[in-house]
Formats: structure tokens, C-alpha cells, sequence
């Protein structure tokens, strides 16, 4: 895909991978939108020269304030990259609560930006969608049970639609990060890839118009799965 003069929108996109997303977008002649939670973030975008919008995505509400904020602009490139982990204890009732933000903002989210969005991208000549997963979409691990779930749930929506569209001008694209220097991450060893880094493959996959984009270590994994998927399952249980 030209990503050359497109309107794209990241979701996530004040921090984290999002940010270097946006960043290397506009780098490459893309007019990009991001959304975000964080006030302080999304005045340190807008000071940027970034659109950003305020939009908590694991509500109804912040997922209605995106969709009018883009009202009838000609949106071609739709990156769901928003998201977060939880904390998921199942002798701790309280965890419910976390765990059912996450699953909103991780997998309904993109499901409602995708469908709400549709009509717009449709009436582009070329559109795609990226929805970001991780390589634990493949092979959970069992610190991030909801985590993994919703990933491997977006992985499989994705999938779906990509044969729901096949025949239109819609593209839609997985990314699956591997495990990547963000706050989310705080904490998870030393061995992490750069948002940066992750970023660029990502782009780089858009604009070859691949349908999936493994990045980084994710491409041994899928190596591992497809030859025994049981071995991906050991390994990645107790990452």
C-alpha cells in the first residue's frame, strides 16, 4: 500500500509502538490521526503537529468520540494498535474487573473501529486495516492469560474478515509484535526489540502488502509452530 498522502489513524498512537508508528508514517507522506488516553501525551502529539484525539477505547463512549472526530473524512489506513496487559489472579475476584477492560480495549475495540470505520474505507480506492496482535496470538504464555486471549481472539477476527473482504478494496493485515521496549512491558527482562524497530517492520510490511507481518522474534515462533505446535505451546507457556 502508497502510504504516501493516505489520512491513516492510529489507535495507541501517543505512545509506545503507536508513536514510532505515526512518526515513520509521517515520515514516509502520510497524514496521520493518533488517539490516546493520556492528556500529557496527547498535548506532547499535538505540540508535534499531530491530529490527536482523546478516546478511551475500553468504553462506549471514547469508542463514539473517534468515530465522529473522523466523521466523513476520507480515512484509508486504520492501525488498531491500542491496547494493554492485565494482572489476572482467578482466586482474586477483583481481577474481573481488569480483565474485562483489557478484553474491551484489546479485541472488542478493534472490532467496532473496523465495522464503524467500514464505509469510509470502502469508499477509498485503496484501504486497509492493521489490527496489532502479538506473538502470544499464536502461543499463550500463562502470566498474560486475558492478555493472550484477546490477542489470539483479534488474531482469528482478523483472519475472518480478511476472507470477509477478500474480494473488495479493503486490505487487512496482522502484525504480530514480539515482546517490545514499552511501559507495558516494564519489568520483562532486558531482551526486548525497540519500538522503533518494531515500527519500521511494521510499516515496511503495509507498504509490501503483506498479510501478515511477523516482527522480529515472532518469525521463529511461527517457524516452531508450524512444525509442532504442541513445542510452540511448551516454550511459550512459561515465557
Amino acid at each position: 500500500m502508497l502510504v504516501e498522502g493516505c489520512l491513516a489513524l492510529v489507535t495507541g498512537g501517543t505512545d509506545g509502538i503507536g508513536r514510532e508508528l505515526a512518526l515513520q508514517l509521517r515520515a514516509a507522506g502520510a497524514d496521520v490521526v493518533v488517539s490516546g488516553r493520556s492528556l500529557d501525551r496527547l498535548a506532547e502529539m499535538r505540540d508535534a503537529g499531530f491530529e490527536a484525539v482523546e478516546a478511551d477505547l475500553s468504553t462506549p463512549g471514547g469508542i463514539d468520540a473517534l468515530v465522529t472526530a473522523l466523521a466523513d473524512r476520507p480515512l484509508s489506513l486504520l492501525i488498531n494498535n491500542a491496547g494493554s496487559g492485565s494482572i489476572y489472579d482467578p482466586d482474586r475476584l477483583c481481577s474481573l474487573d481488569d480483565a474485562s477492560a483489557t478484553i474491551r480495549l484489546n479485541l472488542d475495540a478493534p472490532i467496532q473501529l473496523a465495522t464503524r470505520f467500514l464505509p469510509q474505507l470502502r469508499a477509498q480506492p485503496v484501504a486497509a486495516i492493521v489490527n496489532v496482535t502479538s506473538g502470544l496470538a499464536i502461543a499463550p504464555r500463562a502470566g498474560g492469560s486475558v492478555y493472550c486471549a484477546t490477542k489470539a481472539g483479534l488474531r482469528s477476527y482478523t483472519m475472518a474478515l480478511r476472507h470477509l473482504l477478500k474480494d473488495s478494496n479493503i486490505r487487512v493485515i496482522e502484525a504480530l509484535p514480539p515482546v517490545v521496549d514499552t511501559k507495558m512491558t516494564a519489568g520483562r527482562g532486558s531482551r526486548k526489540m525497540s519500538p522503533q524497530a518494531c515500527a519500521a517492520e511494521i510499516l515496511r510490511g503495509i507498504q509490501a502488502d503483506k498479510a501478515e507481518i511477523s516482527v522480529g522474534m515472532v518469525k521463529a515462533l511461527q517457524l516452531v509452530n508450524s512444525i509442532s505446535p504442541a513445542l510452540a505451546r511448551r516454550i511459550m507457556i512459561r515465557f
